[in-house]
């Protein structure tokens, strides 16, 4: 795929789930890669995973996106060849829990906020600018369902989805002479680690969210996103919403197509 071949592609959280899909999509297509993550151990088995599958070199950097001056430093180590990043992934995201509103952790919102707001805009605040400047490049926001409609138990979540949703937007219109691209890509049901980390002490209940249905995988978000990042220069794909034929939304679920 000669508009993905050789670019420089950063993406965030790519030890798992739809990071790691991108990361494995990109390669097969000849990109460079910038893999970043707080697992530093993990990024670096992948980028030898990487190497020897599909002949391609990954720099790995370790980063908490919720953490600034983690961000600035992480990015600002990269060599000079590599500053230039074509593509920003920026997928990074979590939460924890499913209380209501009035029932909530102080501290599950506050790491769900950092990381998926916050972590957003860190990562953006170093990247863009460059994009900017050589007017090219693009930015592809991981979103979600849950930034189109709500449910219960998942109001934080959703307000970070939704934010995630108005960021994607703006920023469209704030770049729009610099002649960068700007994608949201909103999946909704999608099996990765992501409800483990949403009940690292209940198995049994991630396991369940699941049951009875075919979920997307992290594979067809990522081929997704390889679409929207190789259209031609002149395309910009806005918003792609998907989910697997299940789900019609949030809360209207046909757990009998598993």
């Amino acid at each position: 795929m000669e508009q993905i071949k050789g670019k420089i592609v950063l993406i965030t959280g790519a030890t798992s789930g739809i990071g790691l899909s991108c990361a494995k999509v990109f390669a097969r297509e000849g990109a460079r890669l910038i893999l970043t993550a707080r697992r530093i151990d993990i990024l670096k088995s992948i980028a030898v995973e990487l190497k020897k599958e599909f002949g391609t070199e990954a720099v790995t950097l370790q980063m908490d996106v919720r953490d600034y001056n983690s961000v600035k430093s992480a990015v600002a180590s990269l060599d000079s060849s590599l500053k230039p990043v074509d593509i920003l992934i920026n997928n990074a995201g979590m939460t924890r829990g499913l209380d209501k509103i009035h029932e909530g952790k102080v501290e599950d919102w506050e790491e769900t906020i950092d990381t998926n707001i916050k972590g957003v805009l860190f990562v953006l605040r170093e990247i863009l600018p460059g994009m900017a400047e050589r007017q090219k490049g693009h930015v592809i926001y991981i979103g979600s369902t849950a930034g189109h409609d709500v449910y219960p138990g998942g109001s934080v979540y959703c307000a970070t989805k939704f934010a995630v949703k108005a960021l994607a937007q703006s920023t469209r219109v704030d770049v729009l002479d610099k002649f960068v691209k700007v994608t949201s890509v909103d999946p909704g049901m999608v099996e990765t680690n992501f409800s483990k980390v949403r009940f690292p002490e209940d198995p049994a209940r991630a396991e369940n969210v699941y049951k009875g249905l075919m979920p997307l995988t992290p594979d067809d978000v990522a081929e997704t996103v390889l679409f929207a990042a190789s259209r031609p220069w002149h395309v910009n794909i806005n918003q792609i919403i998907m989910t697997p034929i299940a789900q019609a939304s949030s809360n209207f679920i046909n757990k009998k197509t598993g």
